[in-house]
């Protein structure tokens, strides 16, 4: 299973941090809307990422729940059918809720840079070092944490679990 190292914060200051993004990226930057539909699994996550009418992503991942740099397995599906997809897997898990964002996309070296404006929570931006064969967790959290420093995210920006669950404490408060 494809894994990668992913670090996720509250992007205090967005502008500053798209800024030094972009003076880091190897391409230009992509603007993504994405609506992520999440089911209610036993273990791990799954979600249908919707990008257009007829393109969407079946993603389903494990990680823990902390802050900093964490090693995320995952496995991606694409469909062109993604109404149908979502009936079918509404029917058989139920719908545990859906996070609405425009993601930036910038790429430094090995790595997806993302700014994330999430619909009812704010700004945000993971990084998510995609890790080649054989590489160790250890260097791939190396690299997250050196372009952590250079993005000017601090330590105390960390956040740990995922937007999901973010919108679900917002709403149980």
């Amino acid at each position: 299973m494809p894994a990668n190292i992913e670090i996720k914060a509250h992007a205090r200051d967005f502008e500053t941090i798209r800024s030094r993004a972009e003076k880091l990226s190897d391409s230009v930057m992509e603007i993504i809307p994405q609506e992520d539909i999440f089911f209610n699994v036993p273990q791990g996550r799954l979600k249908l990422r919707i990008l257009a009418p007829d393109s969407a992503q079946l993603i389903y991942y494990t990680r823990p729940d902390q802050e900093g740099p964490k090693r995320s397995d995952y496995h991606i599906a694409h469909t062109s059918d993604p109404d149908n997809l979502k009936r079918v897997l509404e029917l058989a898990y139920g719908i545990r809720g859906v996070v609405k964002k425009t993601r930036y996309l910038y790429l430094v070296g090995q790595t997806r840079v993302h700014l994330d404006d999430v619909d009812d929570l704010g700004h945000f931006m993971e990084l998510e070092v995609v890790m080649k064969e054989g590489q160790s967790d250890a260097v791939g959290q190396e690299i997250a944490e050196g372009l952590m420093a250079s993005l000017g995210v601090e330590r105390s920006d960390l956040l740990e679990g995922a937007y999901m669950d973010m919108i679900e404490n917002t709403s149980q408060n």
